[in-house]
């Protein structure tokens, strides 16, 4: 018998201090969406396989990531793991079909993100704090805030288009790149390999 959901969760104390920490094991993540807690202000890093992406910020103190689409839906075999240990977790979302598969993932909207996606469009929305954000080909569309919140932009593309209207950047075709520097506390780092990178 195959086990789909393993969930573990607990508390560890090092130097009188109180961490919470889960871990979720998912092998059939379009039927066993993944719900856990995880507190705002923490780090988080992703890795996620192509499809279509949406990452999200919510009010909850928990991430929650779910799969869709005409082969996603239906599929049995896209595999999650996620684990956290007091302020940092880690999300890998792996395996499953070819094509037409979207994941949603949704964070506390103060989180700071890390990213790693294979291939595909991806969307993240309503995220307060530092971004490094890699597409190795595809759309990378990211929505900023206000531009005065970052001390440092760095964006880059090796084929493609750059529209950062925030930040007063227009740029395509080969090796395109921009670096800005200001007065806020977030950094904002985004690549994409083959696509367009998209600030708003």
């Amino acid at each position: 018998m195959r086990i789909a959901v393993a969930l573990l969760s607990g508390a560890l104390i090092f130097g009188g201090q109180i961490f919470a920490q889960n871990k979720v094991e998912v092998a059939d993540l379009a039927h066993h969406p993944i719900e856990a807690d995880f507190a705002p202000g923490g780090r988080l890093e992703l890795h996620l396989r192509a499809g279509e992406i949406h990452i999200v910020g919510s009010d909850d103190g928990k991430i929650t990531v779910h799969v869709g689409g005409k082969r996603g839906s239906d599929s049995t075999d896209i595999r999650a793991h996620f684990d956290s240990f007091a302020r940092s977790g880690r999300l890998n979302v792996s395996d499953g079909p070819d094509g037409d598969v979207t994941i949603t993932v949704s964070v506390p909207r103060h989180t700071e993100l890390q990213a790693h996606v294979s291939a595909g469009n991806v969307d993240i929305q309503g995220i307060t704090g530092s971004k490094d954000i890699e597409l190795l080909a595809g759309n990378l569309t990211i929505g900023v805030g206000a531009p005065a919140d970052y001390f440092r932009v760095k964006a880059s593309v090796t084929t493609g288009n750059i529209d950062a209207t925030p930040f007063g950047e227009s740029r395509g075709g080969l090796f395109r790149s921009f670096e800005k520097t200001g007065h806020g506390k977030y950094k904002l780092v985004a690549h994409v390999g083959a696509g367009n990178l998209t600030f708003r």
